[in-house]
C-alpha cells in the first residue's frame, strides 16, 4: 500500500497568510492575487498557480465586520465618555473611520482567506493537474 501523503508537499501556513495579506500569490509571493478590488485572478501571472478552486464567499466580509466593530465600538465609547463631542461631529469622524478601515481590510482579508484555503489544500487546491 502506498503512502498518499508522500506525494504531497507540505505548504507552510504562515508565509502563505502573509503573502495573502499582501494580496500576492500564496505560492510564489510575486504575482498579484487580485485583479481589481476584490476579484480573484483565475491563475497567477508569474507561477501559473490555479486559483479557480477558491471559495472565499462571505468570509472576508465577516472578518472585516468583526475587526472593525471590535476596534471602533470601544474607541467610540472612550471618545464619547472622555470628550463628549457633538453627535454630528462624532458620527462623521467614526463613519469615515469605519468606511476607510473596512475598505483597507476587505481585500487583505480576501487574500488571507484564499491563501488559507491554498495552504490547507481546500476545495480542490491540492488536486493534481490532469
Amino acid at each position: 500500500m502506498t503512502d498518499i501523503t508522500a506525494d504531497v508537499v507540505e505548504r507552510e501556513l504562515r508565509p502563505a497568510l502573509f503573502k495573502g495579506w499582501r494580496r500576492k500569490c500564496p505560492n510564489c509571493g510575486n504575482g498579484p492575487l487580485l485583479k481589481g478590488y476584490l476579484k480573484v485572478r483565475d491563475t497567477c501571472s508569474v507561477c501559473r498557480e490555479d486559483f479557480t478552486p477558491q471559495r472565499a464567499d462571505d468570509g472576508p466580509a465577516y472578518l472585516t465586520i468583526l475587526i472593525v466593530g471590535h476596534l471602533m465600538a470601544p474607541l467610540l465609547h472612550i471618545v464619547f465618555v472622555t470628550w463628549r463631542p457633538e453627535p454630528l461631529i462624532m458620527f462623521t469622524i467614526f463613519a469615515v473611520g469605519c468606511v476607510a478601515l473596512s475598505l483597507y481590510l476587505l481585500p487583505r482579508f480576501k487574500g488571507v482567506v484564499v491563501a488559507f484555503q491554498w495552504a490547507r489544500r481546500m476545495h480542490g487546491f491540492g488536486a493534481k493537474a490532469p
